[in-house]
């Protein structure tokens, strides 16, 4: 193989699959291009083989003035990974945007200066929407999708790209994107497979989007501690399973992953005045288990009031703290 030197391509695959809670492990040499990883969290694990390169504007007056594409080069023809995922992408920089191709329509040796084209207008949905499907006909569908959507487009790669046997499929896919607020009662496709990929990425965009707000009106701090790091994540104050849990702003908090887990686990939480409280009770359980080190430690990191939001509007809402101090058995 080739050597390859876009290292920073190699960063922002790695970044989006930490970014969305999974592990990697670089089961090749990362000089050699294609990237073969293994991606994996708690007892999920799969291998990927991905081929990517820069997404460059046009080429000439003889392509259309909104086509971005990828150059291939490097390889004479694509490999599939047996029993794991291939992935061919592109990456936009100008708006930090991946583009996914269907390597199933790509098989076979490639042909003299090949190259894989979408359409800008999908990149900008998926620059202010999560991800956006783009017709390239004859059944193909390529995909444009942010950073935070990349795990989420590897566990739907080929239910994605399957939305190309369907003109009527793909245009509900492509209004789920801008509109992820649907019922799913409403989602009017009849294959099985494609319906539950859309029922995901709803979720999945609800979710983003919750995120998204959530870590923005914090800074990516960690509201008990004040830690970045990339260690923070969207905690909801009242759970999304419960009868008045809301993806609201006020209704998250940013906490790095060991605060996150402590107020899940009511070791920790927030009162009305936004102060930061350790739950007695589970404290002297601890200790009564020997489970206690490091506890000293603990609560001198913790702020005595949280972070808060500079705007008012994206602060816990104190009626959403009392409901969730409730719920999880604070007195």
């Amino acid at each position: 193989m080739a050597r390859h030197n876009k290292y920073d391509l190699l960063e922002k695959i790695v970044n989006a699959i930490n970014d969305s809670g999974w592990n990697v492990v670089f089961l090749e040499n990362i000089d050699q291009h294609p990237f073969h990883l293994q991606i994996y969290r708690k007892t999920e694990s799969f291998r990927v083989r991905v081929y990517i390169w820069h997404l460059t504007h046009g080429g000439g007056k003889a392509r259309p003035k909104d086509e971005y594409r990828i150059q291939i080069t490097g390889v004479d023809h694509f490999e599939p990974l047996q029993g794991g995922k291939t992935l061919v992408l592109g990456w936009w920089k100008e708006a930090e945007i991946f583009a996914g191709f269907d390597v199933r329509k790509h098989l076979g040796k490639l042909g003299s200066s090949p190259s894989m084209q979408i359409r800008e207008d999908a990149l900008r949905k998926a620059y202010i929407n999560g991800f956006e499907p783009c017709d390239k006909g004859n059944k193909e569908v390529a995909i444009a999708f942010r950073p935070d959507f990349f795990v989420e487009y590897l566990l739907s790669l080929e239910p994605l790209h399957n939305f190309g046997q369907s003109a009527k499929d793909l245009a509900v896919l492509s209004d789920v994107a801008q509109n992820p607020e649907v019922n799913e009662a409403d989602i009017q496709i009849q294959n099985v497979a494609r319906k539950i990929t859309v029922v995901s990425l709803s979720k999945k965009l609800r979710d983003v989007s919750f995120s998204r707000r959530v870590l923005s009106a914090y800074s990516s701090h960690c509201a008990m501690c004040g830690v970045q790091l990339r260690l923070v994540d969207a905690a909801h104050i009242i759970p999304v399973s419960h009868e008045n849990g809301t993806d609201e702003t006020r209704n998250g908090l940013a906490l790095c992953a060991l605060h996150h887990k402590a107020y899940d686990q009511a070791l920790v939480t927030i009162v009305d005045d936004y102060s930061v409280q350790t739950n007695r009770n589970q404290v002297m359980e601890l200790q009564k288990q020997t489970l206690s080190d490091g506890l000293t430690r603990f609560s001198q990191d913790l702020r005595p009031i949280i972070i808060l939001p500079p705007a008012v509007s994206d602060r816990p809402h104190v009626e959403y703290i009392r409901i969730a101090n409730g719920i999880r058995g604070w007195k």
